[in-house]
């Protein structure tokens, strides 16, 4: 059986991965890290600890649904702690160091870092990156909705959407992508890609890519309506990169896309 660690298990993904490793026939949840009270039936010898070396030792690939502090600490733990074990990271909102810090770490040991864990956005960033080269004059818009709990903005699948997008007409993002409309700002320029937020209610996730040209448009668009999706999916990769040699991998290799 494989041994996964789970580094945020007190969060909202966190706590659906403990449920979906229960019943699973390859897997088995080894160890929690905990900062706070968690809030679980946990399965018979589980460990349960705050120390990211401890769950490095219960482990044989860890999956990190957390926030970027907790992240930079266990891509730390690769870097500077020696520490070798698989990872599978799906926190988003992460900074320049701490994305320089997750390639070297990469380089280490397998890592597979993904802002969605779906299969069906999986699938959308492949459709958005075709239809990005092949509508070169079409406007490219991008809306995301989420709960009001969510912290970052733009979400970082959109983030994601907008740079398949972005490299498929060989533009740099950074340089195109804008978040807000306000005021008197003049007409909308050729190579902008907008990313905008939505945040209210329970919303799982919803991600809409349009494209617009005169007479017509097209719209890509995936809706998750249970956040299980993203733990399963996380599983599923999980399983995958255990025995893989060190590099950043993305969902895309995990599924053959």
């Amino acid at each position: 059986m494989i041994k996964i660690g789970i580094l945020g298990s007190t969060g909202r993904v966190g706590s659906l991965l403990i449920d979906d490793l229960k019943d699973d026939k390859e897997a088995v949840l080894s160890c929690v890290h905990v900062l706070n009270k968690l809030e679980k039936i946990l399965p018979e010898n589980t460990v349960v600890t705050n120390d990211i070396n401890v769950l490095f030792d219960e482990s044989d690939v860890i999956i990190d649904f957390s926030i970027p502090v907790a992240t930079e600490e266990l891509l730390n733990a690769v870097v500077e702690g020696g520490k070798r074990k698989a990872l599978v990271i799906a926190t988003t909102g992460l900074n320049k160091h701490q994305q320089n810090l997750l390639l070297e770490a990469s380089k280490l040991v397998p890592i597979l870092y993904a802002t969605n864990m779906s299969l069906g956005v999986a699938v959308l960033n492949k459709l958005v990156s075709l239809a990005s080269k092949t509508l070169r004059d079409f406007d490219i818009e991008i809306v995301e909705q989420h709960h009001r709990h969510k912290v970052d903005a733009p979400s970082g699948t959109a983030l994601t959407l907008a740079e398949y997008a972005s490299n498929a007409r060989d533009l740099n993002l950074d340089e195109v992508r804008i978040s807000g409309r306000d005021g008197q700002i003049g007409a909308r320029t050729k190579d902008e890609i907008s990313v905008m937020a939505l945040r209210g209610g329970d919303i799982v996730g919803r991600h809409t890519v349009g494209f617009y040209n005169d007479g017509e448009f097209l719209e890509l668009n995936h809706t998750a309506t249970a956040r299980n999706t993203f733990s399963k999916g996380a599983i599923k990769v999980a399983k995958w990169i255990v025995r893989k040699d060190a590099h950043l991998y993305s969902i895309n290799d995990a599924l053959g896309l």
